[in-house]
């Protein structure tokens, strides 16, 4: 049984994977829940680790992984690729929806990305339901410490619109290249950041990157 404010923070996390393929932070956790510190979000993640709803992931920074949500919050669709939490779903055609997987991705050097379509994998049709979508297979660690480990398949949206700290694909012009990185905007540059100290944030001028989607999920296989 979940206090109200565990279920909240729950809840929240849930929806900030599903929306961003990364967890929160403690203190976007501490604003969600109007608390004055980030100890009692400690407490509150402590108790729902305890209770077996959610898992920190070693050595990640940011890296909290739904084990399961409250009977209450469950729908009747089956529940659980990541970006709602690596539950596992029951993935066939019949009850999911088929996007096209559209090569590799970078998460690293760049690298060619956005080809021919290799194959199909099937998601959560919830997941989809807004827009077209495709998605591409991870390469290299760049992303390790956003939780995207080389060999996930990511989910994007296509689009062309990005918000500050969103994860993006971006094709850089004049390299010909496709990268996975944290996108920064600021006066007149944009900055593609990675999550792994090992790599230096790359910045280019406002016509050399042109963003072609954004991470609203991943897929893995253990």
């Amino acid at each position: 049984m979940l206090t109200e404010k565990q279920k909240d923070l729950l809840m929240f996390i849930h929806r900030r994977i599903q929306e961003k393929g990364v967890s929160p932070s403690f203190e976007e956790m501490k604003d969600a829940l109007n608390l004055k510190s980030k100890s009692g979000i400690h407490r509150l993640i402590t108790a729902l680790e305890e209770r077996g709803f959610i898992k920190r992931l070693a050595h990640r920074a940011r890296a909290l992984e739904i084990v399961k949500l409250p009977d209450s919050a469950i729908p009747d669709t089956p529940a659980g690729v990541a970006g709602s939490g690596h539950q596992p779903f029951d993935l066939t055609h019949e009850n999911g929806a088929s996007i096209p997987v559209m090569g590799r991705i970078a998460a690293g050097v760049p690298i060619s990305a956005i080809q021919e379509q290799s194959h199909s994998v099937v998601v959560p049709p919830e997941m989809v339901a807004n827009g077209e979508h495709f998605a591409l297979e991870v390469k290299g660690d760049s992303m390790i410490n956003a939780g995207i480990l080389d060999g996930d398949t990511v989910i994007i949206h296509k689009t062309a619109a990005a918000n500050n700290g969103d994860i993006v694909v971006a094709y850089i012009v004049e390299e010909e290249e496709a990268t996975l990185k944290k996108l920064r905007r600021k006066g007149g540059t944009i900055a593609l950041e990675a999550a792994n100290p090992a790599y230096e944030t790359r910045i280019y001028g406002p016509d050399q990157v042109v963003v072609q989607g954004r991470l609203i999920g991943l897929l893995r296989r253990y």
